[in-house]
């Protein structure tokens, strides 16, 4: 093979060493889960974008692993936006709607089903019949996440099973672009109508986690099969040490760049799906793997480091590399909550 730019690949770190699985008591868990927390209440949190969204959608999974209410600053935040008005202007600004969705289920308050109704009009307004496009002429795997959890939210507290369905179809036609057949593993996004074929391991984390908020809720046998596959997948692809590197297919541009918020996003929706009865011992397994690696990388004051910037589409698996340890990352605190609450939901 010619043309590869090894250069990042060559000046990996090597990775961290994981923690023995036995340490990770629920004690261990919910103490280094409030840490995560905490950093992630200090984060400068501003704007209604899908970063904060995830953060805070992590938040609130945590607290229903704990047993304990939503955080206050999570609401705080959804009123702040809420009375100055939520300004869209891309699919990705849709996702702390969910957050909406939940604190409706939580209030009874039409303050909340209306901003759902608002952002589910919008989004109705700017989607074919067909499959949501991230971008004019590109279709992403970030989408099924932005776009799925929030319907799936909004059908769910809302009464509105087509919310849900309509989720469950723009998950199946993401697949039929992104999902490679042979290993279940989801490419990045396409580019006028190209798939590229970088299978990126946060875009992988997206699509996991889509996939098992609708199983959570629905009965759909091509999305069971679709999750079951890719996460039995990215098993296989796990290195020994937990923590996937940013492209999961063994890439030679990225080998041994591990990435930790897609370590944390597979993870949790591993132990979804093992609670859901989809090869449960083996997804349990490399769940806790996973989780034992990304302990390693959970900064003392709370901060997830090695997570990648944000990342649009890149044309070559070069391009996947930046991996940021100098700023803390909202997508992979969020993530992490997710990690971290399905562990301990987990027996």
């Amino acid at each position: 093979m010619t043309g590869l730019d090894l250069r990042e690949a060559a000046l990996a770190e090597r990775p961290l060493r994981p923690v023995d699985r036995d340490s990770l008591t629920p004690e261990v868990l919910a103490g280094t889960a409030r840490r995560i927390l905490a950093r992630t209440e200090r984060m400068d949190l501003h704007q209604w974008f899908w970063g904060e969204g995830v953060a805070l959608l992590g938040a609130v999974r945590l607290a229903d692993a704990l047993g304990e209410p939503i955080p206050q600053f999570v609401g705080e935040f959804v009123d702040r936006h809420l009375r100055a008005g939520v300004q869209l202007d891309h699919v990705n600004a849709v996702i702390p709607g969910a957050l909406c969705a939940r604190l409706y289920a939580e209030t009874g308050s039409a303050w909340y089903a209306n901003a759902c109704q608002y952002l589910v009009s919008w989004l109705a307004e700017r989607t074919a019949p067909g499959i949501i496009e991230h971008w004019p002429g590109g279709v992403w795997a970030d989408t099924a996440y932005m776009a799925g959890v929030f319907l799936v939210h909004c059908g769910r507290y809302l009464g509105r099973p087509e919310l849900i369905e309509a989720a469950a179809r723009q998950l199946v036609l993401h697949a039929e672009v992104l999902r490679d057949p042979g290993t279940g593993l989801y490419a990045h996004g396409s580019h006028h109508g190209r798939t590229i074929r970088c299978y990126w391991g946060r875009a992988n984390a997206w699509t996991a986690l889509a996939g098992v908020e609708l199983l959570e809720v629905s009965q759909d046998e091509r999305v069971a099969e679709l999750v079951r596959t890719q996460l039995l997948g990215l098993a296989r692809a796990q290195p020994e040490h937990g923590v996937w590197d940013v492209l999961v297919d063994g890439q030679p541009e990225t080998r041994g760049i591990v990435e930790t918020s897609a370590a944390a996003g597979i993870a949790a929706a591993m132990f979804r799906a093992a609670r859901l009865g989809l090869e449960s011992e083996r997804l349990l397994d490399s769940a806790w793997r996973a989780v034992a690696g990304l302990h390693a990388y959970v900064a003392a004051d709370g901060t997830l480091t090695r997570t990648s910037a944000g990342t649009v589409l890149q044309l070559v698996p070069f391009g996947y590399s930046v991996i940021r340890n100098d700023r803390i990352q909202p997508w992979g605190q969020g993530l992490a909550l997710h990690a971290y609450a399905e562990a301990l939901h987990t027996p």
